[in-house]
């Protein structure tokens, strides 16, 4: 006889909740887990560190719920997020970020997931933001809920940096708190070449010409604080 699925088993309340942390600063993952112990006696937890473990772990066992941070060594966590919905895409996903909601919120839930925390809220509200999504749901803040409702009613045209794409957005993010192409090749994993060619093309899209350039627009569009 097959065995249940994750998602019967928790149907019925069989089990215990089985829930992957995925951030690459270990005391980030210690207290994550600290607070849901707390909440949920039964739970079971997995950590991993950058996108490999990730990939790894979702392929060797099945989770009730990933609490994901967005930027990460290598790829980003929103890359990590598309390709694990491609193969786990009823396994719901909280996003974690020290970025601002209105900076990668809508890029989260674009990209599949579930509710989108920011670091500095995340030990408040984890535990109801996990509740939500186990259930089904989707969270965000009311403030995000306000912001959406907004949108949905007064449209307006897209601003030049929400047609970045997320990698492209992630190192414009970096270059406008000051951040230089070398540091930020070695907190991404990636070669000064690559992140420089991301330079170029962001700046060329937003019609731009240099760094500082791109300082005074992130500042002026309420990107960076």
């Amino acid at each position: 006889m097959k065995a249940p699925s994750r998602a019967a088993e928790r149907s019925f309340g069989v089990g215990p909740i089985r829930i992957l942390i995925a951030d690459d600063h270990a005391l980030i993952r210690k207290g994550l887990k600290q607070v849901l112990a707390d909440e949920f006696p039964q739970s079971e937890f997995g950590e991993a560190s950058n996108a490999k473990e990730v990939f790894r772990l979702v392929s060797e066992q099945s989770w009730d719920a990933i609490l994901l941070d967005v930027t990460m060594p290598g790829q980003s966590g929103l890359e990590v997020l598309k390709q694990v919905k491609q193969i786990h895409p009823k396994t719901p996903v909280l996003v974690l970020s020290m970025h601002p909601e209105d900076q990668y919120a809508m890029r989260s839930l674009k990209a599949g997931a579930s509710g989108y925390l920011t670091k500095n809220t995340a030990s408040e509200l984890v535990a109801t933001a996990l509740r939500k999504i186990l259930a089904g749901g989707t969270y965000i803040s009311p403030a995000l809920a306000e912001d959406l409702a907004q949108r949905l009613t007064q449209p307006a045209a897209k601003a030049p940096y929400e047609t970045l794409s997320d990698r492209e957005y992630q190192i414009m993010n970096a270059l406008a708190l000051g951040k230089s192409v070398k540091e930020i090749s070695f907190e991404l994993a990636l070669s000064v070449k690559t992140v420089s060619t991301y330079r170029t093309r962001l700046l060329r899209k937003l019609k731009l010409t240099t760094t500082a350039e791109l300082i005074r627009y992130a500042i002026h569009e309420g990107l960076v604080q």
